[in-house]
């Protein structure tokens, strides 16, 4: 592993045409369309996270107003109608389908017999047993993108705080692994800068010592339920992406100390976090 030379991949979920185009605008490197539901709402149900009732529908709809940004569409789990629900999001113009939830190699051999090549394949590891399995799923071929999905992958460890991940040494593990099989890897979600339980900085940081290429803009970096106007929606992408871009140039200026240092800090503040929604 070793510092990310380019800039991160940014990922943001949406199905809204016009935030579509303004993200893609401001620079935003995947469109995210969201059709998993399978066992969602068991799973996140009782928590402040998003369910985004995405349809597959929308897959054509959001394809046709992008010029530069690819289409990621996160499918279902694998169940009985997989195949055609892959079939169906790579004819409507889908880029990269993300498979979420998978616990082995013989469900990722499943999807890459799916996706077949027609498209680029992106996993979603958040499940214990995925970690488990970890180096029999990077033995298969055919796996172009890997995501570390720590909202699901910490309820699956009992965890109070996402980014516990952070700082038990699981995410070093997985990136350390991903980084020696050379396929590009990403993990967890970025608020705007200064923002967030864990300052987007100390995330993005993270991201850079652990050769992490991308990363999800998380709603709280832009969330149009709070915001008024389509203008606004646009500032608040242009603005926060500016000054991530910037924070970006100067990690890349920063030693391995600063890294090391940006690290055991990330680390306190995580556990102080975790104690605090124990404790509430």
């Amino acid at each position: 592993m070793g510092y990310a030379i380019m800039a991160l991949r940014f990922m943001y979920i949406t199905n809204d045409e016009q935030i579509a185009k303004i993200a893609e605008a401001c620079g935003v490197d995947w469109i995210f369309i969201d059709l998993e539901i399978n066992g969602k709402e068991q799973r996140q149900g009782h928590l402040d996270t998003v369910i985004s009732r995405h349809r597959i529908g929308d897959v054509r709809r959001i394809k046709t107003v992008l010029t530069k940004s690819k289409l990621l569409v996160r499918v279902n789990p694998i169940h009985d109608g997989s195949e055609a629900e892959i079939n169906k999001v790579i004819h409507y113009g889908a880029d990269i389908v993300m498979l979420p939830f998978f616990k082995d190699e013989f469900e990722v051999e499943t999807f890459i017999r799916y996706v077949d090549k027609k498209a680029k394949i992106c996993l979603l590891v958040e499940t214990p047993e995925a970690v488990e399995n970890i180096d029999n799923i990077l033995a298969l071929t055919g796996i172009d993108y890997i995501h570390i999905g720590l909202n699901d992958l910490h309820l699956g460890y009992g965890m109070s705080f996402m980014f516990e991940l952070l700082a038990d040494g699981t995410v070093d593990m997985l990136c350390k692994k991903i980084s020696e099989k050379g396929i590009p890897y990403g993990f967890g979600g970025v608020a705007r800068l200064g923002k967030g339980d864990l300052p987007a900085e100390y995330v993005i940081a993270e991201h850079y010592r652990l050769g992490s290429s991308m990363a999800i803009l998380a709603r709280s970096f832009c969330n149009p339920e709070q915001v008024n106007s389509i203008e606004e929606i646009e500032i608040l992408f242009s603005k926060g992406l500016q000054e991530i871009r910037e924070y970006e140039r100067q990690l890349k200026n920063k030693d391995d100390k600063f890294f090391n240092r940006n690290h055991r800090v990330a680390k306190e503040k995580i556990l102080a976090i975790k104690t605090r929604k124990e404790l509430s």
